[in-house]
């Protein structure tokens, strides 16, 4: 090995030594930090007493106060995750909302920042072991963090008029930056608070409260942060994205003063290095040596090639790290799927029945299920799930993992049967070549419709009716079409006959009203999809006297929603509810509008007085059940404890000791490119369909675990123990090493 300029030391890799291991959020397990601090030898006293166990560590050793510095990192970290996952959980419905955005730009660009925040933790622990070291480097990045969300928010506050989409871009890059950097620190930071090591069981307590606080962190935002932008109106608008947004941003900051509020307190470490960085130029200088010497100079082995410049037992361990990280390949495709519950899994949910009855559940609230069921799930597998495996053989490391990915995929596959049935309920849509025409009926006489409409030559529409065609044949971009109007009483309105063009892929509607003596027939293009909120629309046509004003107010609170002149017509989004409809403070309707639906309601003054109404329903509400996810859910999560936890374990039993914060940095680019994998899929646009993407991503995955089992067949277990034969270790070492042993378990790979 050798120091940060090439110089070979005379020993091998004894200047190298693990840290704390740290419990982690999504693997915060700093890539870094763990390993790679040099090691100072400390002379001999009578009061230090070397261990070579736990056991003796604690019985040895006068145990010692518990750190204060550990309370002010965990409530930090709490403030943090709330923040990340509050601003994550609205952030697709935000991106397709607000900024209108298609679904599939919105998944685009919501897997790119995840992408990025996985591939900055790599930055983040080189700049903290290289050059500022923990402390500064949480500082640092968590101040550029929360200038990120406050951008974030200021973009999602209409009366600022400021460019949202720039604000957006901006501030979602920094929070990248700042959330990726700090992420492999803050837990090796806290784990730098304990002396080693005779605290190993308070630091155990320790990682016990910080993943608590991660997952409680989680599970509140991914709670709270839905109902702050469904239930609160703000700046007139029905969802206040601002709040939601606000709230998490505000907690990110109390976060900084608390971390700073407990410096006095922290014990520091001096940057040491970083062995990223090392393995990287390791690598490097043998590919470019082989290059070189490849004919002159030829070596069993490619890595060989760099042991003129670094030690031999670095190299031999960048051998046995090498073939650890062949395993790491096809695990990007896990990551694929499971980052997609805020995304696609979102999107789908945006699309299905939340109402409870008395509580409503939204589209992104649904996502709180992963960390509720994670924490039920790690202590039911040592419990029972994992000795239910070994019955049917499922024993191994590399056999639960494969297991967890299997699972993903079962749990893919169950979501497309739900996405088939599910659109089961979707609108007919106007598409290429092909229009649709509806006309309403506003008068209290039947009408006879003579017109060009292909099979259609003669319609009867009778009194307060409509008619509808959702597929009217186009050559070419439109339809002229001509039309005649005939009475089928007497004292009925005489129309005038004449033609309108209709234009393809779009839903035109027309409207009878005799009141309207401007306008008598009002054509005018009609909205058939699902609203892109989710929130129900409704539009109101009025056959009234001129001057007349309409009123829409919630029943349940009498509360005034919306209000226009007779004759404007316009599509308004609401809330669901039951709503009341007055005309000039006279009651004349009342209606109940649900999640996904597309309403018209249509309204006659008689010529007897009082009126007449009725609504007509132009796309279905959300018929099905948003339970009907639960499943892929509880599958998904089911897999990703037995495949983070089991790879984590596993992956560190084969790691060399020195190449520990290596693997955690490969690790998070298994993540990273992982969603690589959703914006690749997702710019192809390969199918109409999303059930068959979501098949697609299932047949990915069984493929890329066949695939990991036939390397997991081939593979060959590496014994870590080698080194200590060779140089042993003190007993700070091994007690660092026990303390991975028994932490390793209670991880959970949450990003």
């Amino acid at each position: 090995m050798t120091d940060e300029n090439g110089t070979k030391p005379e020993s091998g890799i004894a200047e190298e030594t693990p840290v704390e291991a740290t419990k982690t959020d999504a693997l915060e397990l700093t890539p870094s930090s763990l390993v790679g601090a040099k090691k100072v030898d400390e002379p001999e006293s009578n009061d230090k007493i070397e261990a070579t166990t736990v056991a003796e560590a604690e019985g040895q050793v006068k145990k010692l106060p518990y750190p204060k510095s550990v309370f002010f990192i965990i409530s930090n970290e709490f403030c943090e995750r709330f923040n990340y996952y509050g601003m994550r959980t609205i952030l697709v419905l935000y991106l397709s909302r607000q900024l209108n955005y298609s679904d599939d730009t919105a998944t685009v660009i919501f897997h790119i920042f995840t992408m990025f925040v996985y591939f900055l933790c790599i930055l983040g622990a080189i700049i903290s072991d290289s050059w500022l070291g923990k402390f500064k480097t949480i500082l640092y990045l968590s101040l550029v963090y929360v200038c990120g969300s406050v951008l974030v928010t200021l973009g999602a506050m209409p009366p600022l008029n400021l460019p949202a989409t720039t604000f957006t871009m901006i501030g979602l890059a920094l929070i990248a930056l700042g959330s990726g950097g700090i992420k492999p620190c803050v837990s090796a930071f806290g784990g730098d608070q304990f002396k080693m090591p005779e605290q190993i069981k308070q630091m155990t307590t320790f990682f016990s409260l910080f993943y608590f606080s991660i997952n409680a962190g989680s599970l509140i935002s991914t709670t709270v942060t839905p109902i702050l932008r469904e239930d609160v109106h703000c700046f007139g608008e029905k969802e206040c994205y601002s709040l939601a947004f606000g709230v998490p941003a505000i907690l990110m900051a109390v976060s900084i003063v608390i971390f700073v509020l407990g410096r006095p307190l922290y014990k520091s470490k001096p940057p040491a290095g970083n062995m990223v960085v090392l393995v990287s130029k390791t690598i490097g200088n043998a590919i470019s040596t082989k290059w070189k010497e490849k004919k002159t100079n030829p070596r069993e082995h490619w890595l060989d090639y760099a042991d003129k410049k670094y030690d031999r037992q670095l190299i031999e361990d960048v051998k046995v790290l090498m073939r650890v990280l062949v395993l790491y390949l096809p695990l990007p495709i896990f990551w694929a799927l499971f980052d997609q519950q805020g995304s696609r899994w979102t999107f789908q949910a945006t699309r299905m029945d939340g109402d409870m009855g008395s509580w409503d559940i939204k589209p992104d609230q649904l996502q709180v299920l992963n960390p509720l069921l994670i924490l039920v799930f790690i202590p039911l597998y040592d419990v029972a799930f994992y000795p239910a495996l070994s019955l049917i053989g499922i024993r191994r490391p590399l056999q639960k993992l494969t297991m967890g990915g299997i699972l993903a995929g079962v749990a893919f596959i169950i979501s497309g049967v739900v996405e088939l049935n599910l659109e089961k309920t979707y609108p007919t849509l106007p598409t290429l070549h092909n229009t649709q025409l509806r006309i309403f009926n506003g008068e209290n006489c039947a009408y006879t419709l003579a017109s060009n409409i292909p099979g259609h030559p003669t319609i009867n529409i009778p009194a307060h009716g409509y008619y509808v065609n959702k597929d009217i044949p186009v050559s070419g971009y439109y339809f002229e079409l001509s039309y005649t109007f005939t009475p089928q009483g007497a004292n009925c309105y005489n129309f005038p006959a004449g033609s309108y063009r209709l234009e393809d892929e779009q839903a035109h509607t027309l409207f009878m009203n005799t009141r309207n003596t401007s306008y008598p027939l009002i054509w005018y293009e009609d909205y058939v999809n699902k609203p892109s909120r989710g929130s129900p629309l409704a539009r109101t046509l009025t056959n009234v006297q001129m001057g007349r004003n309409i009123e829409w107010r919630n029943a349940k609170k009498d509360s005034l929603e919306h209000e226009e002149p007779a004759y404007k017509n316009n599509l308004t989004e609401f809330s669901t509810g039951d709503y009341k409809i007055l005309v000039d403070g006279v009651e004349v309707y009342q209606t109940t509008l649900h999640t996904g639906g597309v309403y018209t309601i249509l309204i006659d003054e008689l010529q007897t007085g009082g009126y007449y109404a009725q609504q007509v329903i132009i796309t279905d509400p959300n018929s099905m059940s948003i339970l009907w996810l639960i499943p892929q859910y509880v599958v998904m999560t089911l897999g990703e404890v037995m495949f983070s936890v089991t790879g984590l374990e596993f992956s560190y039993s084969q790691a060399p000791v020195a190449m520990k914060s290596v693997l955690q940095a490969c690790w998070l680019l298994t993540v990273a490119f992982g969603n690589v994998v959703v914006v690749i899929i997702a710019e192809l646009a390969l199918f109409e369909s999303q059930a068959y993407e979501f098949f697609l991503f299932a047949g990915l995955m069984f493929v890329d675990m066949l695939l990991f089992m036939y390397m997991a067949y081939r593979y060959k277990p590496n014994n870590p123990n080698a080194v200590a034969e060779a140089e042993p270790l003190t007993g700070e070492d091994k007690a660092t090493l026990a303390l991975e042993g028994s932490e390793n378990k209670a991880f959970e790979a949450k990003e």
